[in-house]
């Protein structure tokens, strides 16, 4: 990697944190995808599949508080810029071998910067919101594993980490 690889784009030349001015770059497709997992007692997977939750519908709301966490995404992030997303999906499965819930984000724009943050964004929230509305059965869940699993569009390019086979950095 050269210098111009490492640097860190969101300092200054004196190391003050900056938004990133992405004016003069094209707009192009791009797409992220995140996943992550929530494991849990059998019986609280159990509960949610059924959708008996003293709470309600886990799922549904997970994948609605995922979606909103996407579009807010730069309110969180300081340094994120606001982005017209243009998709935003959120798959939540039940995984027996964990036992859980696996959650993969896909978020989509067309713009002048990446949409990473949106998609980690997302699966973390649908995430703490599954954990949010079954800890009264289960305070033992584990929220786990959540990372970049895919990236297209932009002046990088595409990158996968199936691809790239690390666990690495894009």
């Amino acid at each position: 990697m050269s210098d111009q690889d490492t640097k860190l784009t969101h300092l200054d030349e004196a190391g003050a944190a900056n938004m990133v001015d992405v004016s003069n770059k094209d707009a192009t497709h791009r797409i992220a995808v995140a996943r992550g997992t929530i494991t849990m007692r059998q019986e609280t997977l159990d509960l949610i599949r059924s959708g008996n939750a003293k709470k309600g519908d886990v799922i549904g709301t997970a994948r609605i508080a995922g979606i909103l966490a996407a579009k807010k995404t730069h309110e969180l992030i300081p340094l994120c810029h606001p982005l017209m997303l243009s998709k935003v999906t959120i798959d939540i499965d039940v995984d027996e071998s964990l036992p859980g819930l696996a959650v993969t984000a896909t978020t989509k724009v067309s713009g002048q910067t990446g949409v990473e943050m949106e998609a980690l964004t997302a699966c973390s929230l649908t995430c703490l919101t599954i954990y949010d509305m079954a800890k009264a059965v289960d305070r033992g869940m584990v929220i786990g594993d959540i990372r970049l699993v895919e990236k297209a569009g932009g002046k990088s390019g595409h990158w996968s980490l199936e691809k790239d086979g690390s666990e690495g950095g894009t």
